[in-house]
């Protein structure tokens, strides 16, 4: 087969505006988006089969028509996504830089649609039942591949990848992670979908909650620029090459989840914590799952410790919580307590799910705001050096809507994401096609550490073997 950069054709290019100017407006920067500046762009993309009976849809290059109107109404809502990230210097008395500030300026400057082909590429070569990804395919469908969220300085915020397949399209996002988080992307996605839906009359025109584009601030009044300590925020930015990695996607069935959940319930009984079993989640028995099986996999000497960590979304646990349509990016990473990866495997599956548990709910107003304290007592732009490896990383959300994004010709097959924001031991959750409370787990380790994980058999006992894409599913 040839290399995935040659299979795949860009056929057009173009950028995409809200229908009508508005007046230019600044968004500056909290804390929790300036940390994400040297992060790569989300890149995640729906596959979907080709329309069917409709003559509106009847190719590919229509389909991008659709999708370019869609979108273009959807800005005049969502107006930040068609911005530019702007800096600027702050000096003191004399005028001496002491460091620069960022933010969103919304001038309607737009956002990029490519059309794309990948000649003799089907839907079932992009997603193939229990293998690994075919990453680099996967991520020729995906624009800004090697962009952090810092390059918006001259990038867009937004840019779609339409890939035409033999029986099938992906439309593949780059979005810009600085300027929200994933719950706000998977709305502003959704009503992209919702828009495109009622423009074919399949739907009547979406009644949108509008998003909250007022920064929080830790005082509730305006929010004041965040100043980075540096000349030039570029001196901030880290481009660290990542070694080789494999990736699977793994179903959890819900009734595979509802057994580990059960199986540590009953650890915890035996062991004498009613309290850790009576607050037992399926996300907690996953992610318990994850974390000794990538642990054992990894092989780390007897004083190793090692940590789970999970992305977790501030809104609902700040007080006042803010909306769920609050439009940026709040998120942290919060941690177990650490633990020898030894006494880890020995402890058990309800120890380790109690300990992510316990991070949870640790994870209060008060802790947020501690945290947003000592960021602003020393500024700081996340980057690959902050990565532990011997940390299990949990992130994105099943909660998330990706297979309600119907814009006008059927659900999606699977969803899948690019290279961007990967490294060993980081798994992405996603919902599961299926629903009923299913999860798709996308695990990336080294090629040594995923070979070590095949061979675990308390791991492969828990996946649900991939039910085959059928031709012109829907």
């Amino acid at each position: 087969m040839p290399s995935p950069s040659s299979m795949v054709r860009v056929l057009s290019s173009r950028t995409v505006r809200p229908p009508s100017p508005r007046p230019r407006e600044r968004i500056p920067f909290t804390s929790w988006d300036a940390a994400f500046l040297s992060a790569n762009y989300i890149q995640k993309g729906l596959l979907f089969h080709k329309p069917k009976d409709q003559a509106a849809l009847s190719t590919t290059a229509h389909v991008v028509d659709h999708l370019a109107s869609a979108l273009a109404d959807t800005l005049a809502v969502y107006y930040p996504v068609a911005g530019r990230f702007a800096t600027e210097q702050h000096k003191d008395d004399t005028g001496n830089v002491v460091g620069c500030s960022v933010h969103i300026d919304c001038d309607g400057q737009g956002v990029e649609m490519l059309h794309a082909v990948a000649d003799g590429v089907s839907v079932a070569d992009v997603v193939p039942p229990d293998a690994d990804v075919p990453r680099d395919l996967v991520g020729s469908f995906f624009p800004l591949d090697d962009a952090v969220n810092y390059d918006a300085i001259d990038h867009p915020l937004f840019v779609v990848q339409v890939t035409d397949l033999t029986d099938g399209i992906f439309v593949g996002f780059a979005y810009n992670h600085a300027l929200s988080d994933g719950t706000a992307f998977w709305d502003f996605v959704n009503v992209w979908a919702a828009t495109a839906r009622s423009m074919l009359g399949l739907a009547p025109p979406s009644s949108v909650t509008p998003p909250v584009f007022k920064r929080w601030s830790a005082d509730g009044g305006a929010a004041a620029p965040v100043v980075l300590p540096c000349t030039d925020v570029s001196e901030l930015i880290d481009r660290i090459p990542l070694p080789p990695l494999r990736e699977r996607m793994l179903h959890f069935s819900a009734e595979s989840l509802a057994a580990l959940k059960e199986r540590a319930h009953q650890d915890l009984l035996a062991a004498g914590d009613s309290v850790s079993a009576a607050a037992l989640t399926r996300f907690q028995a996953l992610s318990s799952l994850l974390w000794r099986c990538i642990t054992r996999a990894r092989r780390l000497s007897p004083e190793q410790e090692t940590t789970c960590r999970v992305a977790i979304n501030n809104r609902a646990r700040l007080r006042p919580p803010l909306p769920q349509e609050y439009f940026g990016t709040t998120i942290y990473a919060i941690g177990t307590e650490p633990v020898r990866a030894p006494e880890l495997l020995e402890r058990g599956h309800g120890w380790a799910a109690a300990a992510v548990g316990r991070a949870v709910a640790a994870h209060t107003d008060e802790s947020i705001r501690a945290r947003v304290a000592a960021w602003t007592a020393k500024p700081m732009v996340y980057t690959a050096r902050f990565f532990d490896r011997t940390a299990t990383m949990v992130g994105s959300s099943p909660r998330f809507d990706m297979y309600g994004c119907d814009f006008g010709w059927g659900r999606p097959v699977a969803a899948r994401s690019g290279k961007g924001n990967k490294s060993d031991g980081k798994t992405s959750l996603y919902p599961g096609r299926e629903g009923g409370g299913s999860i798709d787990a996308e695990l990336t380790l080294t090629p040594e550490h995923m070979a070590a994980l095949e061979e675990d058999e308390e791991f492969w006992a828990a996946v649900t073997p991939d039910a085959p894409v059928t031709k012109g599913e829907a």
